[in-house]
């Protein structure tokens, strides 16, 4: 009888661990999950931001309307980004677009000494230093999901349960892109 409970041992050990391991991948899904959602509520304050924003830079540079046009498109399609990757690339041209607005807005001493252009400056750099936040949060938590799927024996488990890596949410490697928003004057 022995033998039986040495085998009966063994594989209870060995169900047990499948168990543990199984519900540290929900884990790590769930909070990379969460953490997706910390971005995506950080970026939709961006984007109802933009509009005030753009309002307010039409009543001092009515001329500029291409620039309105760009921002606008950049939200748009950021708006609708499904993946990380989608999303990277189009707060990439968000950003862009927006340096241009503050650019322009340059020329408009009036609208720089304006209470509502500064109060929006600032909520949009508290923004952009949450998004920041948020995305390091968020990496950190995929890279420990995927550092899980890959190494043994969790792989075993994450290959059984079909638990998938995750992207990482990353700036374009363009150096421009990886600067935030310039919103001081």
């Amino acid at each position: 009888m022995t033998p039986t409970y040495i085998i009966l041992a063994v594989l209870g050990t060995v169900v047990l661990w499948a168990i543990v391991a199984y519900n540290g991948f929900v884990t790590l899904v769930n909070r990379t999950k969460e953490a997706w959602a910390d971005i995506d509520v950080q970026l939709k304050r961006r984007y109802d931001l933009i509009p005030n924003l753009i309002n307010t830079v039409k009543g001092y540079a009515t001329h500029e309307s291409s620039v309105f046009e760009n921002v606008t498109k950049a939200r748009s399609q950021a708006m609708q980004a499904g993946t990380p990757a989608e999303h990277a690339a189009s707060e990439n041209m968000l950003t862009g677009a927006l340096k241009s607005l503050f650019a322009v807005s340059e020329a408009y001493p009036d609208l720089k000494a304006n209470q509502n252009f500064l109060s929006l400056q600032a909520e949009l750099s508290d923004t952009e230093n949450k998004i920041q936040a948020a995305r390091r949060f968020y990496n950190g938590n995929v890279r420990d999901l995927n550092t899980s799927i890959e190494s043994f024996p969790g792989n075993v488990i994450a290959g059984m349960f079909k638990f998938a890596k995750q992207e990482f949410f990353e700036l374009d490697e363009n150096a421009a892109a990886k600067e935030p928003v310039a919103v001081k004057f």
